[in-house]
């Protein structure tokens, strides 16, 4: 009797927890279903205010601010969002057996830890889903921004309508720096305070998108009628301003400097731009952070795009006219791609024109066992990541990006369009030779990643000998040695 009551207790209590458990998954299931909802609602209205700040001539800098602050939660919110889709996905494949190549396999897989290279991070997925922070931090800059929408229907109108977030014309419009924008328009646009040209320097590091900002304020409808005239010079030619004839009231003057400038040169600079107008404008372009000495306003600085609003631009850029939310797989693989480009907006238009014309599981999961492959080679022989690479202007090794047995497929540093229009070499793209490895040439030839499709519309050409000698491994010891570009 005691054994069928003890059995019969025991059963009890089973079902008991068994139904406690089913009752409390059901409510943090229904809580987190109503987290992603009202997720969605508040990027919408985020986005919504976003575009619409983006077409309009915003002067307050307590605006700018606030402007800044939305769009960062707003990215944070895309990326929470995608980041719980994807866990949930995660979650659904390691419950059914799935073909030959695990779908998951791909994922979290770290890069192997070379011995010559402890110190290199490994790449992983990243699976924490913070929603519920994403969720707080964007009901609070939301929930301030009444006074903000309110004081943007008073701002005037751009020119242009500007389709922020249109798939199919993300390629033709500079995408983020809002905050920027804005402000070097104002800059711009206003008298100069001490009765002499005022000088604004932008400063960032390589490729991080200094030109083009400044030729997309200078298509500007209000900039370009204020102007009457805009001069592009460089740190080799800036000295000859004085042979400049120009007759008109207002010039605009930007100058691209590679190194610093000595005072006596910049001042003879400086008044023979006096000398045509005091209302005139420069803007300093430059990675140099000791040329800020010489604006008259508290410099731009550039930096790489947050990794929440480089990873929104990737998926853009990736899909095309496509959404995002019908390829969820593929939206984790987007991620994966993201962690290993390290920010750089070359590498993620030459990779997405790619991709978004094949939008299959199969040529995507290739694309990233390539891209892998190419990284780990890169790791092995220089110690460094393709992109640290490509920012030091170093020459990088692409062959694992070719279908094996390939010769070697060394990137060299960019060349200038007076190299590349005086030795006229073949040209290829990046995609024409993945596609179709045999168009290679025999010998030299120059390899095209990217063509810009706005202004300054900067072809990034990088030049591929038929003989440059293989970089022997590194070692512990060289590693520490190895700080000079090959």
């Amino acid at each position: 009797m005691e054994v069928v009551l003890s059995a019969a207790a025991g059963d009890l209590v089973t079902r008991f927890l068994s139904f406690l458990m089913s009752k409390y998954s059901g409510v943090a299931r229904s809580e987190e279903e109503k987290r992603v909802e009202r997720l969605h609602q508040l990027l919408l209205r985020a986005h919504m205010v976003v575009e619409e700040a983006d077409r309009r001539y915003i002067t307050n800098s307590g605006m700018l601010l606030q402007l800044k602050m939305l769009s960062r939660a707003m990215y944070h919110g895309y990326h929470a969002l995608d980041t719980f889709k994807c866990n949930q996905l995660i979650k659904e494949d390691s419950k059914e057996a799935m073909v030959t190549d695990s779908f998951p396999s791909y994922l979290g897989t770290p890069l192997k830890r070379f011995r010559a290279n402890g110190d290199i991070p490994s790449h992983k997925v990243d699976i924490n889903c913070d929603l519920q922070g994403a969720l707080l931090k964007l009901e609070t800059v939301i929930s301030n921004m009444t006074e903000f929408v309110i004081l943007l229907s008073g701002c005037e109108s751009m020119m242009f309508r500007r389709p922020y977030d249109a798939y199919l014309y993300v390629d033709n419009f500079m995408f983020g720096r809002q905050t920027e924008k804005h402000q070097v328009i104002n800059f711009l646009l206003q008298h100069n305070p001490l009765g002499s040209p005022s000088v604004l320097p932008i400063i960032g590091g390589y490729l991080v998108g200094k030109k083009t900002l400044v030729a997309h304020v200078c298509n500007d409808e209000k900039v370009r009628s204020y102007f009457t005239s805009i001069l592009n010079l460089n740190g080799e030619n800036f000295r000859g301003i004085d042979n400049v004839r120009c007759t008109s009231t207002r010039m605009l003057v930007v100058v691209k400097f590679v190194s610093d400038v000595d005072d006596e040169e910049w001042k003879t600079f400086f008044r023979a731009v006096t000398s045509i107008s005091k209302e005139s404008k420069v803007i300093i372009i430059s990675r140099v952070e000791s040329l800020t000495r010489y604006g008259t306003e508290n410099p731009i600085h550039l930096s790489r795009l947050p990794d929440e609003e480089y990873g929104y631009l990737f998926k853009t850029l990736a899909f095309g006219s496509a959404q995002a939310k019908d390829h969820p797989k593929l939206t984790l693989l987007a991620g994966e791609f993201t962690k290993l480009l390290g920010g750089s907006f070359v590498e993620a238009y030459s990779i997405t024109n790619l991709l978004r014309t094949h939008l299959n599981l199969q040529f995507w999961l290739g694309m990233l066992k390539k891209y892998k492959s190419v990284t780990k080679s890169n790791l092995s022989v220089f110690g460094e990541y393709p992109s640290q690479r490509f920012r030091r202007r170093c020459r990088v090794d692409f062959t694992n990006f070719l279908p094996s047995p390939a010769d070697p497929l060394y990137l060299m540093p960019p060349r200038t369009e007076a190299e590349v229009s005086e030795r006229k070499l073949p040209k290829l793209t990046i995609g024409d030779i993945i596609v179709n490895p045999s168009l290679r040439p025999k010998g030299d030839f120059d390899l095209v990643t990217w063509e810009s499709r706005i202004a300054p519309y900067t072809e990034f050409c990088y030049h591929v000998s038929t003989c440059v000698e293989q970089q022997p491994k590194i070692t512990l010891r060289r590693k520490r040695d190895a700080t000079i570009c090959l």
